[in-house]
């Protein structure tokens, strides 16, 4: 039965800020709801493996804006990860939502904090896979602005494949293992008459306009009020980049309901089964101990 769940995830769609966006749904519709928020250039199909193991969850998976098969912004728009808050607080209306849990990977993670501060009312539990909140960044704000209009006006067009096989394979040399880039491919991927194109928008590729600095993550971070479950791999972002740890140290000392936990894997380890199965046995105690569900 859980193979059939992973195989047949509900198909969704949306409009908001006249973009359509689609996304993915597991789970009964009165389950405890659960939005996920996929990681930067993925999609929502990134959650295939753990959220049908998330049992008595209404889990919807959106691809974020200019990802996976929603629609691209505006020509004069950005894709700074605070730009995603209104078009998610007006989904979470759509859905019906009073309030739901965040379950956020990587960027989609650094997005969840930022909807969790502004919005803690429609918040009820947050749980961050191999990320937490942005890593603050101490450097010359003139320059990012420099670097910010110069990747958004000149975009570089993003990269075409010969074939799915190829992508992963490039996805492979960037260090993801071969069942990320198979679970991946196929809704990442536009077929071209020069190839496979990658879906996504070139701007994502930019520098943000400006990035938050030390205190202001820190204020991210203390204007949480929900319970926090942080589920670090043990070889994902923290093992790649020793330099965010102290971020995740400090969390412990600044939220104040705050648990963390590290399981085997990769940075995508939501979509290994062998770090699927005991990640959602972890999540549903959580959100149990916690009363969320």
């Amino acid at each position: 039965m859980l193979e059939t769940l992973r195989d047949a995830p509900e198909d969704c769609a949306w409009e908001i800020d006249g973009l359509r966006f689609a996304g993915l749904a597991w789970g009964p519709r009165g389950g405890t709801p659960v939005l996920a928020l996929h990681g930067w250039m993925d999609h929502g199909g990134s959650f295939a493996e753990l959220a049908p193991r998330l049992t008595g969850c209404r889990v919807v998976a959106p691809d974020l804006s200019g990802q996976g098969l929603s629609g691209h912004r505006a020509a004069h728009a950005t894709y700074n990860i605070w730009d995603d808050l209104p078009q998610l607080a007006d989904l979470i209306d759509q859905l019906g939502w009073e309030d739901c849990v965040l379950l956020g990977h990587s960027r989609g993670a650094n997005i969840s904090s930022l909807l969790a501060a502004a919005l803690p009312e429609r918040v009820r539990a947050y749980v961050a896979l191999d990320a937490l909140v942005p890593q603050p960044i101490g450097e010359d704000v003139a320059a990012t602005l420099r670097a910010f209009v110069r990747e958004t006006r000149g975009s570089r067009p993003l990269r075409s494949f010969a074939s799915p096989e190829e992508y992963i394979r490039r996805r492979g040399d960037k260090g993801n293992a071969e069942r990320t880039g198979q679970a991946l491919a196929e809704r990442a991927l536009i077929e071209t008459p020069e190839g496979y194109r990658i879906r996504g928008d070139a701007r994502l590729f930019a520098s943000s306009a400006v990035k938050l600095s030390e205190a202001q993550v820190e204020s991210v971070l203390r204007a949480i009020r929900c319970p926090v479950l942080n589920i670090w791999a043990t070889e994902g972002t923290l093992s790649n980049r020793p330099q965010n740890g102290g971020v995740a140290e400090r969390a412990a000392e600044i939220i104040p309901d705050y648990e963390r936990i590290e399981l085997n894997g990769d940075h995508h380890f939501h979509l290994d089964p062998e770090a699927a199965a005991p990640m959602a046995e972890a999540i549903l105690d959580f959100l149990d101990r916690k009363r969320v569900r």
